[in-house]
């Protein structure tokens, strides 16, 4: 029973940052793990009236299943999950939004008066691209060479200057709050396109664009998820460390 006690008290990102097998769990029951990742088992489970040991279980079954097979993220050195965050994930989102906005802006001319809540998906995500690009510019140009150079530090036994926004818990508390916003507005989306499942008289454009918006999703999520719950707090445990 203490060991039960014990995980309930653990936090959602800590089994996602095990093993990203787990977020499938939680996606199935509803629960943000990447932006609301500092939650508790115990947390999540009264407010969504769920069974702890059920979702203990399901997430036990998940950490035993192929785990050979799941990216060990939490063990890579800070600078080259920047790296891969940024070549991979701002790339992914560069590449996707300017398509996904053709295509919801062809849906909304040819069905937008039949299903008008593709304008709203629309203007959801059209505020989501263009605070995506702010976003990630900002890790792109501060916060992720500020890491790279705590690295380096380290390594080559130095000393970093102190930079002008303080603190690197600054920049990722601001990050982290760009990151609830861009969760709550996909939580919009997904329940305006119930879930990504397109109408019965959906055309193959229609089916498409939903799909894309559902991997856009997912992508997010795992996007978030490494910063929040593995870069971010390494990198302020890190900082500790020159203070």
């Amino acid at each position: 029973m203490e060991t039960l006690s014990k995980e309930t008290q653990k936090q959602i990102g800590e089994f996602v940052a095990q093993n990203y097998r787990t977020a499938a769990v939680f996606s199935k029951y509803g629960i943000d793990f990447c932006c609301k990742g500092h939650r508790t088992i115990e947390e999540v489970c009264a407010k969504n009236e769920i069974d702890s040991n059920q979702l203990l279980n399901e997430l036990s079954k998940a950490l035993s299943t192929n785990t050979n097979q799941s990216i060990d993220y939490k063990s890579w050195p800070l600078d080259l999950l920047a790296e891969y965050i940024e070549k991979k994930h701002h790339r992914y989102v560069e590449e996707k939004i300017p398509v996904i906005r053709q295509f919801l802006d062809k849906l909304c001319r040819v069905h937008g008066e039949r299903h008008p809540e593709l304008l709203k998906i629309n203007e959801l995500f059209t505020a989501s691209a263009g605070e995506l690009a702010s976003h990630m510019k900002k890790e792109e140009l501060i916060l992720f060479p500020f890491i790279k150079k705590m690295v380096k530090a380290k390594i080559d036994h130095g000393a970093i200057l102190a930079p002008q926004f303080g603190s690197v818990k600054n920049p990722i508390a601001m990050m982290m709050q760009e990151h609830d916003n861009e969760g709550e507005r996909f939580r919009q989306i997904a329940k305006l396109t119930d879930n990504y499942n397109p109408p019965a008289d959906a055309c193959n454009t229609y089916r498409v664009t939903f799909a894309m918006l559902d991997e856009f999703e997912k992508d997010l999520h795992l996007h978030i998820h490494l910063e929040n719950n593995i870069l971010f707090p390494e990198a302020a445990k890190l900082e500790k460390a020159f203070l």
